[in-house]
């Protein structure tokens, strides 16, 4: 279950300056919400999910008054190693989350998955205009 009090931040060193901030995270993993292939179920019940998927996620934002702290933004990505959800929620989760900790002017988060069953996924969410810092984050109905 992917954790966002692990989040945290510090002040912004230039809150009166507008620059962005680009963070490369090579090693996210999460589990394929269906199970996986029929002839492994039985082994994959045991991951609470189904096969494990890997990706890159690529994080840029213009920052508020503060910045997100790396070593708990790790922290915060390896909490969905264990958790069954699909690409564009875990996209729009990790993007809701950081932008309530973090009050971004801009934020984009994108999602750079392994190709599973041929089929290579790139999702990509956004939020925020750059004129003020991001409200609440955006969704209202994401899972718990």
């Amino acid at each position: 279950m992917p954790k966002p009090e692990l989040l945290e931040t510090f002040p912004n060193p230039y809150p009166g300056r507008e620059y962005e901030i680009a963070m490369e995270c090579p090693e996210f993993t999460s589990l394929c919400p269906l199970g996986g292939i029929e002839s492994d179920a039985d082994e994959l019940r045991a991951l609470r999910g189904g096969a494990p998927d890997f990706g890159t996620i690529f994080i840029t934002y213009v920052p508020g008054d503060v910045c997100l702290e790396l070593k708990s933004l790790k922290l915060y990505l390896w909490s969905f190693r264990d958790d069954g959800i699909f690409y564009e929620r875990a996209v729009n989760r990790i993007l809701d989350d950081l932008s309530q900790a973090s009050k971004p002017r801009w934020m984009e988060v994108v999602g750079d998955f392994n190709i599973r069953g041929g089929i290579k996924s790139v999702i990509r969410a956004r939020a925020g205009d750059g004129r003020r810092a991001v409200g609440d984050g955006g969704s209202k109905d994401r899972d718990t």
